[in-house]
């Protein structure tokens, strides 16, 4: 049943004005949203209620995230493509008007900044849409000295994520047969009764679903309003980004699997390091130093043998092999589709072996768990890609 809050009991939250809203927060409201985070400098809703129901929602049926905290960082200009290849590790030479790519934004020790999905919206504009973390900061800073002639802003963008198996037939009912060619990780320009978007299909699920970006925030309850009424009709629900899911996909969250001492080596995202071509970026030498000398740790999954877990880890677990510290649990949730306990932990390599059992520390309690494989769930992505 969905929960309606009252504007009275909206005025017990206590929300100030340091913080921004989403252009969709009386809409989330209006459909449920119980308790908010910040991500971005903005309020994101996070409570819709049981995180299993929402989970069960994303993939039976859809649920309609605000992602509004997914800012977008321009960068527009004449040399607008050499800027973002001197931030980017992956060449860009041949990305299209249209195309999207996953990429990693390191700093000149080779440290992760972020790990947004960038957008080629014209031949002298791109989008990184981002984790939570200041890129608009530090591009204006890379820029300064740069001699490159660009301008970099936080244009007027706010995306929602319809995710799930029944995404599809929503955005058919709601756009026509077009928007069912859409590739994945490719966008279109959109426009739903006046209403100006941007649809990709991405998503932060690991399920078949679509961003929608919308371009005017005046527009934003409207928007939220008119998916859900057509929605319902297909199980639609209002949700959030669902934490048992990106585990069991193994997505990876900025400030809790990497930060800005990590780097992409550890994480095993060497695919989108292109350090042997012929282009500079900020974090080149640091990283072919990194690969050169091997890393010293490595992020890996975790199977924890324990009673079902209540909601997912709240801070850092020490991961201990001989009473010793080798490494820690950085995002751990009871998955009741696999029925067990999962998690990503960073730990030192030589521990790092499929099938060894070390023990993890969580307060006064020692659980034992097994090094497996990751993703825990559909390792090919053949929902999303479907």
């Amino acid at each position: 049943m969905t929960v309606r809050i009252s504007q009275e009991h909206l005025n017990d939250f206590g929300f100030g004005t340091q913080i921004r809203k989403s252009p969709f927060f009386d809409s989330t409201v209006r459909w449920g949203a119980k308790g908010f985070s910040t991500y971005n400098h903005m309020y994101i809703p996070r409570d819709f209620g049981d995180p299993e129901d929402n989970f069960w929602n994303l993939i039976n049926d859809a649920i309609l995230c605000d992602v509004a905290v997914e800012r977008q960082v321009q960068i527009k200009g004449p040399d607008a493509e050499k800027f973002v290849q001197m931030m980017v590790p992956r060449d860009l030479s041949e990305m299209s008007v249209g195309q999207c790519k996953y990429v990693i934004l390191t700093n000149e020790h080779g440290g992760i900044l972020n790990d947004p999905v960038l957008l080629k919206i014209d031949e002298d504009c791109f989008w990184f849409s981002l984790a939570d973390s200041d890129v608009l900061f530090w591009a204006q800073g890379l820029a300064v000295n740069s001699n490159l002639d660009v301008d970099i802003s936080e244009p007027d963008v706010s995306p929602l994520q319809l995710q799930g198996p029944k995404s599809r037939e929503i955005m058919i009912e709601l756009f026509g047969n077009d928007i069912s060619d859409l590739k994945y990780y490719w966008f279109r320009p959109f426009d739903l009764d006046g209403i100006k978007l941007i649809i990709s299909r991405t998503g932060w699920s690991s399920e078949l679903g679509y961003e929608i970006f919308l371009l005017n925030s005046e527009d934003g309850n409207r928007l939220y309003e008119k998916i859900m009424e057509i929605g319902v009709n297909f199980g639609l629900k209002p949700g959030h980004t669902s934490t048992i899911r990106r585990i069991e996909g193994a997505m990876l969250s900025y400030h809790a699997d990497m930060d800005i001492k990590t780097n992409p080596y550890e994480l095993g995202l060497d695919k989108f390091i292109e350090i042997d071509k012929d282009f500079d970026f900020v974090g080149k030498n640091a990283l072919k130093e990194i690969r050169k000398n091997g890393v010293h740790r490595k992020q890996i999954g975790l199977e924890i043998k324990a009673e079902p877990m209540v909601g997912p880890n709240t801070r850092f677990w020490d991961i201990k092999v001989d009473n010793q510290i080798v490494g820690y649990v950085t995002s751990a949730v009871y998955s009741p589709r696999l029925k067990r306990n999962i998690a990503l932990a960073m730990i030192l390599k030589e521990h790092s072996i499929i099938g060894n059992v070390v023990e993890v520390i969580s307060g006064d309690k020692i659980m034992s768990a097994e090094v497996v494989e990751k993703p825990f769930f559909d390792p090919r992505k053949t929902a999303a890609k479907s």
